[in-house]
């Protein structure tokens, strides 16, 4: 029973950390899971088989970092990509850092 309430109080502890904005991103694993669970579907929506393609046209969608996160977690919710918050918080530190910069 004690075991279980640690677990239970780590849990939400975790939780409160990433959802605060507390949580370190990991941009490394960004990269790993941008590379396993995203590129292959750019570059096929690309029609040029460049994933990064996307990130960099014009008349990209994402102006802003909220747009970003917004847009990893709409992408992770429609396609099942089953990330967990931590890991869409390192997909969106991996790509604002590699390609939009933003502050």
């Amino acid at each position: 029973m004690l075991k279980k309430s640690i677990l239970k109080i780590s849990l939400i502890a975790g939780i409160g950390l990433v959802s605060s904005g507390v949580y370190a991103a990991d941009v490394n694993n960004g990269k790993t899971l941008h590379q396993s669970k995203c590129y292959q579907c750019h570059a096929e929506k690309s029609g040029l088989g460049n994933g990064d393609i996307i990130y960099t046209r014009s008349d990209r969608k994402v102006k802003d970092i909220q747009r970003l996160k917004t847009q990893v977690s709409m992408c992770n919710t429609q396609l099942r990509l089953d990330l967990f918050p931590e890991d869409e918080a390192d997909l969106v530190a991996y790509l604002n850092q590699q390609f939009y910069k933003f502050k």
